[in-house]
C-alpha cells in the first residue's frame, strides 16, 4: 500500500534531504522511524531534496508498506522515534500511482531575509541577512523580469545534475514585512541553488548594485559565473507542493502558510 506523509524540519543541523553514508540526513532519520513501525524496510521518495541547512514547511513523500497501521500511527508513531527537528504533520493513503516527485505539477519556496545594521543570534538558522537597506520595489521590477519559461543557466550550480537548464517560473514575489523581506517563489521545478540565486540577484538589485534591467541581460548571457554570490541556505523553506486535487492531500500540502501570510 502506498501512503504519502507531509513533513515539516528545520533542516539546521542536518546535512540536507538526501541520505548519507553517516546516516544522518533527513531522510536516513525518516526512513529508520518508518521501517521501526512497520517492521520492515522502508523507502522514500520526497517532493523536493533540500540542501543542507534548508527547512522544510510542507516537503511530501511517500513510501510503501504493506503494513497495516491507521494514519494516526504514521504520524504519531513515527514522530516518536524522530528528533523534535523533525516531525510529520499528516498521513494519507494514496493509489500507486501517486509519485511524490514526478506527480508533483508545482513547488513553492520562501526565503526571508532579515535587513538589519547588525545580526541577531536568534535568526542565524532561519533567515538570511543583509546590512544594508534594500529596495523592495526595485527588487519586484526585477523579479517580475524572471517570470515565464527560460533557461536559468545563469541561476544554477556548478554541481546541478538537471539534464535540461529550463524552467518555468510561475511566481516571483517580493513583501516587505517589518525587518524581513519575504521572497515567494514557485515553479514547475527547480534547478539546484536556483533560489538561493535568485535572491542573491535580486539582493544586488535591492542595494543597488545592479539595475532591474541587469537580471534580463544575465538571464540572457546564461553564464553562473556573471551573478551574485549563492545566498545563505538559513533562509530557504521549502514551503508547498501541488499535485491534482484528485489526490485529497490536506490543503497545507501547498503552502500552510499562504492564508497566514496574506499570499
Amino acid at each position: 500500500m502506498r501512503w504519502v506523509l507531509g513533513l515539516a524540519y528545520d533542516g539546521s543541523a542536518f546535512p540536507g534531504w538526501q541520505t548519507q553514508s553517516a546516516g544522518d540526513a533527513i531522510q536516513d532519520r525518516v526512513e529508520a522511524s518508518l521501517s521501526a513501525l512497520a517492521d520492515h524496510p522502508v523507502s522514500t521518495v520526497c517532493a523536493g531534496r533540500t540542501d543542507a541547512g534548508v527547512h522544510a514547511l510542507a516537503q511530501v513523500v511517500h513510501f510503501d508498506s504493506d503494513a497495516r497501521r491507521p494514519p494516526s500511527a504514521w504520524v504519531r508513531g513515527v514522530n516518536a522515534r524522530l528528533p523534535d527537528t523533525v516531525a510529520v504533520q499528516w498521513a494519507r493513503p494514496a493509489p500507486d500511482t501517486f509519485h511524490a516527485r514526478f506527480g508533483a505539477r508545482s513547488r513553492t519556496y520562501r526565503y526571508l531575509l532579515r535587513c538589519s545594521p547588525v545580526p541577531h543570534p536568534l535568526w542565524r538558522d532561519r533567515a538570511g541577512w543583509a546590512f544594508r537597506p534594500v529596495c523592495v520595489e526595485t527588487m519586484r521590477d526585477a523579479a517580475s523580469r524572471l517570470v515565464g519559461e527560460h533557461d536559468f543557466t545563469a541561476f544554477r550550480s556548478s554541481q546541478c545534475q538537471a539534464k535540461s537548464p529550463v524552467r518555468r517560473l510561475l511566481r516571483l514575489e517580493v513583501d516587505r514585512r517589518g525587518e524581513f523581506v519575504e521572497f515567494t517563489v514557485t515553479a514547475n521545478a527547480f534547478l539546484h541553488h536556483m533560489v538561493r540565486n535568485l535572491v542573491g540577484a535580486l539582493v544586488w538589485v535591492g542595494i543597488g548594485r545592479q539595475t532591474p534591467a541587469w537580471v534580463g541581460e544575465l538571464l540572457a548571457a546564461r553564464r553562473r559565473s556573471l551573478g551574485a554570490p549563492t545566498f545563505a541556505a538559513a533562509g530557504l523553506y521549502l514551503a508547498g507542493v501541488e499535485y491534482d486535487p484528485a489526490y485529497g492531500l490536506p490543503a497545507d500540502a501547498l503552502d500552510p502558510l499562504a492564508d497566514r501570510l496574506g499570499a
